[in-house]
């Protein structure tokens, strides 16, 4: 089997690309909500994420908390924080991936800092997360260049790698990320460090625009998204639509509830076309 055959095999069993293609065939864009692992705890991460898949996203990020944040904006600094003091272990990550998966149809990835998965052993970690049902790993300090261990691993257990692009991404950067990723490619609206916003970067359309023309058929945003007036702005012209500081803060103000209630309200953004119903995405 050539290389071309092992990706488009990998390709076609993308449990991220399969959730997107499910919300666009409903005529939406897809909704991915954020989660840090371990906050307040294990099992309420559990609960809330089940919660984000019960009211209408269709994929979940989990993130390991870790001690040196540098993308992550306040709310969510809070949060890992807290979970790092409560004694969180990167392994608990796999317990609240299978929690979920085990309950849900939402395609569920991890998000983390490069270096607890080397910490673990690339390989090791990718066996246990896809043993836990999980789908992929996004990877903010992660480049393509720097990723042969990742790629190696993510092909050998059919696991979904996702990269970054920002408006400073240079067109040949943009290409490579394009090629090496799997599942979607991660637009980030805003450069900086995440937290709600009270308007999204007109940068986010351009940006998603640049990762079209590279060959991306899946480009979803993030950081700066809180509202569902932000997610039909980006549902115009991305196939997915990321929100995490203001669900971490929704589970830190009003506990699991509130994360399903502004799941739903989320939602209501999705659609791309006036007058279709809204799917759950469970």
């Amino acid at each position: 089997m050539s290389s071309a055959d092992i990706a488009n095999q990998a390709e076609t069993a993308s449990k991220s690309a399969a959730a997107i293609d499910r919300a666009r065939s409903q005529g939406r864009s897809a909704l991915i909500g954020y989660l840090p692992a371990g906050y307040p705890s294990v099992e309420e991460t559990i609960a809330a994420g089940i919660a984000l898949a019960e009211n209408g996203a269709d994929l979940i990020e989990i993130g390991i908390p870790y001690s040196d944040p540098v993308m992550d904006g306040q709310v969510i600094q809070a949060a890992t924080t807290e979970a790092l003091a409560k004694g969180f272990h990167v392994s608990q990550v796999f317990d609240v991936v299978a929690g979920i998966t085990s309950r849900t149809d939402a395609a569920v990835l991890v998000m983390t800092y490069w270096n607890p998965v080397v910490r673990m052993g690339v390989d090791e970690f990718s066996r246990r997360l896809a043993e836990a049902g999980g789908a992929g790993l996004i990877t903010p300090d992660l480049i393509p260049d720097e990723a042969a261990e990742w790629m190696a691993a993510s092909d050998k257990y059919g696991l979904d790698r996702v990269f970054l692009v920002a408006p400073s991404s240079t067109p040949e950067r943009m290409q490579r990320t394009v090629d090496a990723s799997r599942g979607f490619v991660y637009a980030v609206s805003i450069m900086g460090v995440t937290g709600a916003r009270t308007s999204v970067s007109t940068a986010a359309k351009d940006v998603v625009s640049a990762a079209h023309g590279a060959g991306a058929e899946r480009v979803c945003v993030g950081l700066g998204v809180s509202t569902a007036d932000q997610v039909r702005e980006i549902a115009a012209y991305a196939e997915g639509v990321i929100v995490g500081t203001a669900l971490v803060a929704a589970l830190r103000d009003g506990g699991v509830d509130a994360v399903g209630a502004l799941t739903k309200d989320l939602a209501t953004g999705l659609a791309r076309e006036s007058g279709l119903t809204q799917g759950t995405g469970a």
